[in-house]
């Protein structure tokens, strides 16, 4: 366990960062050499892997309902240093997010070729989405039990071994990248479906690199069957502090599907630019991610300690070094959009349309590190609805107005991006309000 009670904040926060934006980096390394194979595929394999975007949003928010109640109750315990708790609650972490992958599963398997057939702009794209969706569920099903795990060890501060697991597993699955989708080494192409079958087989490998991790004698924590049965009582001190902050993924995963829906009639090109342009800006964000992981752990076990003084500085800590890095990011964004963009396409309407969004939504990168730094604030302290409050109103101010403002005569994509900057801005203001609020409320 790392005691983060003791110590310079800002050194525990850069040391925590600097582990998982190693794993950021090599996330950012499969996500661009993923998309570039796939990119010589064609347009519409571009636009039909891009639909499992708002799946992985999906995920990601059902996810951070189970992961962050654990992850701030973990805290919490090790910061008064109660171990028996933080293990039973780990282990009942575990059961829930087991069951709940589960459940995902098996209904998003069923339901991909509904879901591909909605959302393309066409038959093609949509049959490609499916292809891909047929390997991709089954690895984000089994992504619930490593954010079980993984949350557990980040709240004991403990991210080195976890980190070169994870890094493990994203370099396998750069390696396989282009042996399944482009047939390398084996002369059998398999297209989107190589893609998501190199994500499933590189997931498989880090569950099981987590679990025998968690059974050596030396683990913070550890499997203990006595504590599998099901206990409602913990699950609902977890979920009141996690599904806040799933409901802002979640909220998130309207937003991308309200986007698809007003996209849908610019064609698979248009597609295929927004497919493109949303995994850049998602590489770019996240080393800003990484500083908001590191946050919550640090100002959980303050919290629980009651060191008041670690707790603000360390999100003003936290506040200022994700500004800053997110402002590098959005110079980068208008410096070089092209280059960026057309390494995964030479299709010049797909590049036209990806340039566009990148140049115009970098604009919100600083408020998005903002948003990081006091979610993940809100997180440890154990009150995440401020931070769903935050995201309710970044979709109310743009969801309804983006669908009307689609119906106008002479539209363009680009009034939404416009849109979309805006609304994250007036997120970014109510959650440091929110932050301050919470100081004042738990750390008079």
């Amino acid at each position: 366990m790392n005691d983060l009670t003791k110590g310079p904040v800002t050194r525990h926060l850069l040391q925590l960062a600097a582990f998982i934006a190693l794993t950021s980096i090599f996330q950012t390394l499969f996500f661009l050499v993923d998309l570039y194979f796939v990119g010589q595929l064609g347009k519409e394999a571009i636009a039909g892997v891009g639909l499992a975007g708002n799946i992985m949003m999906v995920v990601l928010a059902l996810s951070q309902a189970l992961g962050v109640g654990a992850t701030t109750l973990i805290a919490h315990a090790a910061g008064r240093k109660d171990q028996p708790r933080a293990e039973l609650l780990f282990n009942q972490s575990l059961v829930l997010s087991s069951l709940v992958g589960l459940g995902f599963g098996v209904s998003a398997f069923a339901l991909r070729h509904a879901y591909a057939s909605g959302l393309a702009a066409d038959a093609a794209t949509a049959e490609q989405g499916a292809k891909y969706l047929a390997w991709f569920v089954p690895a984000m099903a089994l992504q619930f039990g490593l954010v079980a795990m993984g949350s557990a060890l980040r709240a004991f501060g403990d991210v080195k071994v976890p980190t070169a697991i994870q890094v493990g597993t994203l370099f396998t699955n750069i390696i396989l990248a282009p042996v399944l989708i482009a047939g390398w080494g084996t002369g059998r192409p398999l297209g989107v479906t190589g893609a998501a079958l190199a994500t499933f087989i590189a997931i498989s490998g880090g569950t099981v690199a987590f679990v025998l991790y968690f059974r050596r004698a030396a683990s913070p924590v550890r499997f203990r069957r006595e504590h599998w049965r099901p206990q409602p009582r913990l699950w609902r001190e977890m979920l009141v502090i996690g599904l806040p902050a799933g409901g802002e993924f979640a909220m998130m995963a309207v937003y991308v599907a309200v986007v698809y829906g007003i996209i849908q009639t610019f064609g698979a090109a248009a597609q295929a630019g927004f497919g493109i342009g949303v995994r850049v800006m998602q590489s770019m964000f996240l080393p800003g991610m990484a500083i908001g992981f590191a946050t919550a752990p640090v100002v959980g076990q303050n919290f629980g300690a009651r060191q008041n003084d670690r707790v603000r500085q360390t999100y003003y800590s936290a506040l200022s070094l994700s500004a800053l890095v997110m402002f590098l990011l959005s110079l980068l964004c208008h410096i070089a959009p092209h280059a960026m963009v057309r390494v995964f396409s030479t299709d010049e309407a797909v590049v036209r349309f990806g340039v566009e969004y990148l140049r115009i939504i970098s604009w919100n990168f600083v408020a998005t590190g903002v948003v990081f730094a006091s979610s993940s604030t809100l997180q440890g302290m154990g009150n995440t609805l401020p931070s769903l409050a935050a995201s309710a109103l970044r979709l109310l101010t743009f969801a309804l107005p983006a669908t009307l403002m689609s119906r106008r005569p002479g539209f363009q994509m680009r009034h939404v991006w416009y849109l979309s900057v805006a609304s994250v801005a007036a997120q970014a203001v109510l959650a440091v309000a929110l932050v301050h609020r919470e100081f004042r409320r738990k750390l008079a």
